[in-house]
């Protein structure tokens, strides 16, 4: 009996070593959740291959234009990012959505593809959909559940339509009132109610499927200047930093809850009187990564603001925010500055000054997030438009008596 057991045994494992073995290469490989399939897979790549995931890149229009085809099928750029000017009702960007799925159909790894929906008035879905309450609104409330529920909803309203990416919560402390940006995309005033909410309104995006991307560390609530014209300087010390604006950042590390950052473009001389936060590496490396221990994407905000633009090239920026720590850079509009982008990143890694091994790195942890949220380019047929306003309806009936 024992004999045949040990038989039975050497069947079972000599069937699971076939199996492993001639399974294919490819990106179903990583779905298995195996870390080597995608280094295996990255020793694959092309240079080309692999610059293309570190760039999520904006279109122009409300369909698919040959800039963006050649962006995606020859550039291998890892996502897109949609605005409202790119946005007109849900049939229309259901359409778009599924037409850059079939572009990228040649590509073995899934697009990201993203929006910044963070309810109130950052919002880019159709105007068929019930708008979801400002964060100041849900704030005011103060009801964990609440945040939760909004982050379930959002996470239900993108996915129907195809989006995997959110460019939210904002977890920026609302202390100034003469900010101009952040008011009330805030949750408040108050570093422990930004933080319960927001750690909230992540977990259940998270649980909705779709990644959560907090913004805009190290935190853009003190600021007098609109980053999207000009860049905003912070005379604020490590240890202000540590006691307020770093504090929802700092729990939502501690709490394993968060997938990705986004680094703000501010100027915060007394920690780096050189580079912004997001071109800053005693930011990003030495701050966020090495002192609060964050092993998650980080990504910047849209290179082609004003902060950035007014002060270097768009080559620049992005060579000098890879540099930094950076793994995944937003370059939302200028369709040139994307193309030379892509080939300024790369002449820095053939030149060596980017180490491809970094580029490696940062493009691992890409995978590895599609791979953990199972992004796939399957096509969506429909959008239920009045179960999502249904559920909308409900939650804001239950905590703001809506009507």
């Amino acid at each position: 009996m024992k004999g045949r057991y040990l038989i039975i045994i050497a069947i079972i494992v000599l069937l699971a070593f076939i199996i492993m073995t001639n399974s294919s290469p490819g990106w179903p490989n990583i779905q298995l959740g195996n870390d080597k399939a995608i280094a295996d897979k990255i020793k694959k790549m092309t240079l080309a291959e692999k610059i293309g995931q570190l760039v999520i890149v904006g279109m122009e229009g409300v369909t698919i234009n040959e800039d963006i085809k050649d962006l995606i099928v020859r550039q291998h750029v890892g996502g897109v990012i949609l605005y409202k000017k790119n946005i007109i009702n849900s049939t229309q960007l259901l359409a778009l959505l599924n037409s850059l799925k079939e572009t990228n159909a040649a590509n073995t790894i899934p697009l990201f593809l993203a929006v910044d929906e963070e309810g109130g008035r950052i919002s880019r879905l159709p105007d068929e959909l019930i708008k979801l309450p400002t964060n100041q609104a849900v704030g005011e409330v103060n009801n964990p559940t609440f945040a939760y529920e909004i982050g379930r909803l959002l996470a239900a309203q993108l996915k129907a339509y195809g989006f995997n990416l959110n460019f939210a919560p904002v977890l920026d402390i609302n202390s100034n009132p003469l900010n101009p940006v952040i008011g009330d995309r805030s949750y408040g005033s108050v570093p422990d109610i930004v933080s319960r909410l927001g750690l909230q309104n992540i977990r259940g995006m998270k649980e909705g499927g779709v990644i959560a991307v907090a913004k805009h560390f190290p935190g853009h609530g003190d600021t007098e200047v609109d980053s999207h014209v000009r860049l905003p300087v912070l005379n604020l010390d490590i240890s202000r930093l540590d006691k307020f604006e770093l504090v929802p950042f700092k729990n939502a590390i501690a709490a394993g809850n968060i997938d990705a950052i986004m680094i703000a473009h501010i100027l915060l001389p007394k920690i780096d009187p050189q580079y912004p936060a997001s071109l800053s590496k005693k930011i990003i490396t030495d701050l966020l990564k090495e002192r609060l221990n964050f092993k998650g994407l980080v990504v910047t905000d849209d290179l082609t603001m004003g902060a950035i633009v007014e002060n270097y090239s768009l080559e620049e920026a992005a060579v000098q925010a890879l540099k930094a720590g950076s793994d995944l850079l937003l370059v939302c509009h200028d369709v040139q500055g994307q193309f030379k982008v892509l080939e300024a990143i790369k002449e820095a890694v053939i030149s060596g000054v980017i180490p491809e091994a970094q580029i490696n790195k940062s493009v691992f942890k890409i995978l590895k997030l599609k791979q953990r949220y199972k992004l796939t380019e399957q096509i969506i047929t429909s959008v239920d438009v009045a179960n999502l306003n249904k559920r909308t309806e409900l939650l804001l009936q239950k905590y703001l008596k809506f009507e």
